[in-house]
């Protein structure tokens, strides 16, 4: 039976675009699967805003990013890439760090080369050349030395600049030189964020040598997009409804959410437990109810 790693390896070298569905805890982990997406993603904002109520920018930890992850990964059977911001501060971290989410059932990961702190105030700038290849190389050493496969991901942050909040001076000359570097160095995909218009260009520099992926849209030519927002969206209906239940009481849209979630007992594994309970009430002389609690 194939890991996950030899299965997202296995859809991109299919060679036909997929997106990687939006995911920031076990149960949307079950819901990304449950509707049919091919892939899962779990980026590092959604994971520390939702999870930690912190900012991505260097002070979320990848012990903390792992912990969530491997949540996700063991309840779900498609893979799951994640993001890994830089793996840490030194190579020792980078070849740990990629151990541990191998051993969680990680299929891939993106490591970015912006210095911490990162998307911060800080004018930080990127890791040179030399430090990212590094980090790659000891990701890929880990991967030999586990005996499993995993996605390598680089990220380059060159094209996301200073004024936008990156750590990039925007130039498409040095962001295909990193590329080439990056990919030298190990790396199975390329990733440069953070908007579409000069994707197209990177894809017509690289070619079919190397695949090309992007987050939160779609670039003809990209091998995959990894979705992200939804914890977003699920934090801005929180707010509403608290508000609502503050100012008036109650929540009035909670009734038709739940008649409108069907789905609710077969993503929690519900029958299943009920079965197992009923099984064990059964064989001991324990009685059974033809209902459990809504």
């Amino acid at each position: 039976m194939p890991g996950q790693g030899e299965k997202l390896r296995a859809l991109i070298e299919k060679g036909e675009h997929f997106v990687a569905g939006d995911t920031f805890s076990a149960l949307t982990g079950r819901i990304v699967e449950h509707v049919g997406f091919p892939a899962a993603y779990l980026g590092g904002h959604a994971c520390s805003a939702f999870h930690y109520a912190v900012p991505d920018n260097g002070v979320y930890s990848q012990v903390e990013q792992i912990e969530q992850a491997s949540r996700i990964a063991n309840t779900i059977s498609i893979p799951l890439i994640a993001d890994a911001d830089t793996l840490g501060e030194t190579v020792a971290d980078a070849y740990h760090y990629t151990r541990r989410y191998i051993q969680q059932g990680i299929a891939g990961y993106h490591v970015e080369d912006e210095r911490n702190p990162k998307h911060g105030r800080l004018v930080n700038g990127l890791w040179s050349i030399e430090d990212q290849q590094a980090r790659i190389d000891a990701g890929v050493r880990a991967r030999r030395d586990s005996g499993q496969d995993l996605v390598i991901i680089a990220r380059c942050d060159e094209l996301y600049p200073s004024e936008a909040g990156g750590g990039g001076t925007g130039s498409m000359e040095e962001a295909i030189r990193r590329g080439h570097a990056y990919v030298e160095a190990g790396a199975d995909v390329l990733f440069y964020p953070p908007s579409p218009a000069p994707v197209a260009e990177l894809v017509k520099a690289f070619g079919s040598t190397v695949p090309i992926a992007t987050m939160g849209f779609t670039v003809p030519g990209t091998a995959f997009n990894m979705a992200t927002g939804g914890w977003v969206v699920a934090a801005v209906n929180h707010l509403k409804m608290a508000r609502e239940l503050m100012e008036t009481g109650s929540v009035a849209s909670a009734g038709e959410a739940f008649a409108n979630f069907s789905e609710k007992y077969e993503l929690i594994d519900q029958h299943f437990y009920d079965d197992l309970i009923v099984d064990w009430a059964e064989k001991t002389g324990r009685e059974t109810r033809p209902n459990h609690a809504r």
